[in-house]
């Protein structure tokens, strides 16, 4: 399933942080927010060298879920790695 163009379109078009957080939470669930959350934070930390087990220790995940932000890494064209390079 692709996302909606429409729905990223109009997420694009917030700038206010605010307004963001409250858009997300009126249309994720809160077990949404926070999958999409983690998934973020421990892309980060495979970013920053941290290791998968260290990572499922951390947040008490599976290394499978790991294992596929690792692969998403490791793809020189993922824009998620262009995002965290200019995180640096």
């Amino acid at each position: 399933m692709t996302i909606d163009k429409e729905l990223l379109k109009i997420i694009s078009s917030i700038n206010d942080l605010d307004e963001l957080n409250r858009f997300f939470n009126d249309i994720f669930t809160p077990a949404e927010l926070d999958d999409i959350s983690l998934r973020w934070k421990l892309l980060k930390d495979l970013h920053n060298g941290m290791t998968q087990r260290k990572i499922a220790e951390k947040y008490g995940i599976s290394l499978c879920k790991i294992t596929r932000g690792s692969k998403v890494l490791k793809d020189k064209a993922s824009i998620v790695l262009k995002v965290l390079n200019q995180l640096k």
